[in-house]
């Protein structure tokens, strides 16, 4: 990760295709160490490629990867334990409705401008 950080800093700073030495320089300009194969790895993989172009490619590749958090479809029971089924999830919408107020130190008995 520090490799590609190193290479895409190298690239803002104006430096359209930076070199080996360019990366080794920026990594240890905040002391980190260079891996040569990754490096030399990277260098190789966006050889005559556009860095935005890259880029853009990357964010259509992470727009399809799912990132959790999502709902559960649940299948409907087949026959009469549709009503049943709903009693559940209204109890839980109900629950969720209900916020807890936390306990507030307003004043704490003194005020912070007297």
């Amino acid at each position: 990760m520090k490799v590609v950080a190193a290479f895409l800093l190298a690239v803002l700073g104006g430096n359209t295709h930076p070199s080996a030495d360019d990366i080794k320089d920026i990594l240890g300009s905040v002391g980190a160490e260079a891996d040569d194969e990754r490096i030399e790895f990277l260098l190789r993989e966006v050889k005559g490629k556009d860095i935005t172009e890259l880029i853009a490619s990357g964010r259509e590749k992470f727009a399809s990867v799912p990132s959790g958090g999502g709902a559960i479809a649940v299948a409907p029971v087949a026959g009469g334990g549709g009503a049943a089924a709903a009693a559940p999830a209204a109890e839980a919408k109900k629950e969720e409705k209900v916020e807890e107020k936390e306990e507030s130190d307003d004043d704490m008995g003194f005020s912070l401008f007297d």
